[in-house]
């Protein structure tokens, strides 16, 4: 059957329609659950209980990706960071680097007056805004109950203000400007990327995170060596590292990925570590494969922008 012109562009625009659609219906806002500080002789050991079934009940939340505990503590540990309900804005932002979260969840267990409190602080880590949610009850009633009434406020409160914690998505114009501001005039080193990149249980992708850099690379002044056909000899600077993706959830036809990406820029000359960065990002996309190398690519995105004006002489 022909389609005559109204036909088409009415299809269009139905097919656009259907993607801007399915692009509102895959924002998933990635969140970790941070310890609760406790105060007061009554709430003893209830810090902990309150976050564990506030985790428990928020991952059943399809608007949120819950960042693993056991990560949680291995990043915490590894930083030397002893987070509780006081965390600070800046320190939210280093973790949110770290573990992938754009939102982070902590606050405190609060015994008075016979009365029990549970006070959540939502820490956007792109804004640094700090929202808050609340419940009370009797100092009798079971702190599991509390905490899945906080767990609702708490869920409804990031999906609708998620536009004060969570920070529009860079475009690539924004982040090269972005890094040539901060390079300024300074002589670039000439560089050569190696990374090496996989998907948990799938075959070896395509170098995602290493094209982003390289992309990013050229596109603020440096020359870069192509790792195939030149000489690492050719180069100033190395910029070796490992990234891998891995499914995380699925949510109806939408799929949800987490990637990990860890680089180190050596001075080829003397061998000596001149920089190092680390950065983990969720995408959710229509498939798998898709997700994973635009995870990476974000990553890399991230980490370009902080370490690329390092290496300026």
């Amino acid at each position: 059957m022909k389609m005559n012109k109204w036909m088409v562009l009415a299809a269009g625009l139905a097919f656009a329609g259907l993607g801007a659609s399915a692009q509102e219906s895959m924002t998933v806002y990635s969140t970790a659950i941070l310890p609760f500080h406790e105060r007061g002789e009554g709430v003893r050991g209830y810090g902990s209980t309150a976050s564990d079934i506030l985790f428990a009940a928020l991952v059943a939340n399809p608007d949120l990706l819950l960042v693993d505990r056991a990560e949680i503590d291995k990043t915490l540990a590894e930083q030397e960071l002893n987070l509780s309900g006081m965390v600070s804005p800046g320190d939210a932002v280093k973790v949110g680097n770290l573990i992938g979260a754009k939102v982070l969840v902590t606050g405190s267990v609060i015994d008075a007056d016979q009365t029990t409190y549970l006070v959540a602080r939502i820490i956007g880590t792109e804004t640094s805004r700090v929202l808050g949610e609340s419940v009370k009850g009797k100092a009798s009633e079971p702190i599991g109950d509390l905490a899945e009434q906080l767990a609702e406020k708490v869920g409804a409160t990031i999906v609708a203000r998620a536009s004060e914690l969570v920070a529009p998505a860079k475009k690539p114009e924004e982040r090269i400007a972005a890094i040539r501001a901060a390079l300024g005039d300074k002589p670039r080193p000439v560089l050569l990327v190696s990374i090496a990149e996989r998907h948990v249980g799938r075959a070896p992708i395509d170098p995602a995170a290493e094209t982003e850099i390289t992309l990013l690379g050229r596109e603020t002044g440096f020359e870069v060596v192509d790792p195939k056909a030149g000489s690492a000899k050719q180069a100033d600077v190395l910029i070796q590292g490992e990234g891998f993706s891995e499914f995380a959830m699925r949510r109806g036809n939408m799929v949800s990925v987490k990637a990990r990406l860890e680089v180190k820029a050596i001075d080829r000359a003397t061998d000596r570590v001149i920089a190092t960065d680390r950065q983990t990002a969720v995408v959710v996309d229509l498939t798998e494969e898709i997700a994973g190398k635009s995870a990476l690519q974000e990553a890399a995105a991230q980490i370009a922008e902080r370490l690329l004006p390092q290496l300026a002489k």
